[in-house]
């Protein structure tokens, strides 16, 4: 394990606007045009096509979180240019997204369609929802989720091309092989308590499969 001992110069930390600013080129016109405060029809096609987002919240005191959110495409729904409803499916039930926005609203939602090397994003407050005529419309498998998180769109803005290009994100050239790393339960344990025997470790791999399999909705 590294040790934490890393300290940045102060004579290197940025810690002003100005001299951040003073670093880069002024803003691409186009950068500043594309932010609006409603979702126009290219943004709605882009989420209807969108199986997969991240939610980034913050608690009361300003910690951070960012969760992942995926369903068949479609998933989130528009209820209106400025409303959308995304489902809340069954997880580890820790509910981190869902404490933060009881105490800080605001959240930042990040589309992705597969193929594209552009992203969505919208800014914006939500609100925890349990509206049964709104679930009822975002049942899978028989399952109605027990919460909808309703966004109130504030800012949305289509993201460039650079990060996914960069990072090769849906080239299959790049894709790594899961059998490098452990297995999900296998490296939480190793990290905290300690892997159990090889045999033991195939059957909590298989009982997390199983769950997987039954509590996907």
């Amino acid at each position: 394990m590294l040790p934490h001992a890393f300290k940045p110069d102060a004579a290197h930390v940025i810690t002003d606007e100005a001299a951040l600013q003073s670093l880069f080129e002024p803003t691409h016109a186009l950068a500043i045009q594309k932010c609006q405060n409603r979702l126009g029809r290219h943004a709605q096609e882009f989420i209807r096509r969108s199986p997969f987002l991240c939610i980034g919240t913050q608690d009361r005191d300003g910690n951070a979180d960012v969760s992942p959110r995926g369903d068949p495409a479609g998933f989130v729904s528009i209820l209106d240019e400025q409303t959308l409803a995304i489902p809340d499916r069954p997880g580890n039930n820790r509910l981190d997204s869902l404490r933060n926005i009881l105490a800080n609203p605001h959240v930042g939602l990040l589309f992705m369609v597969p193929g594209f090397d552009e992203t969505l994003r919208v800014n914006g407050q939500a609100t925890l929802v349990t509206d049964p005529a709104l679930l009822n419309t975002m049942r899978v498998n028989d399952r109605t989720p027990t919460v909808a998180l309703v966004v109130t769109v504030r800012e949305v803005f289509l993201h460039c091309a650079k990060a996914f290009r960069r990072s090769h994100l849906w080239d299959p050239a790049h894709r790594h092989p899961r059998s490098e790393m452990p297995s999900l339960v296998k490296m939480i344990l190793e990290d905290t308590t300690g892997a159990p025997s090889d045999d033991d470790m195939r059957k909590l791999d298989d009982a997390l499969e199983d769950a997987y399999a039954k509590s996907m909705y």
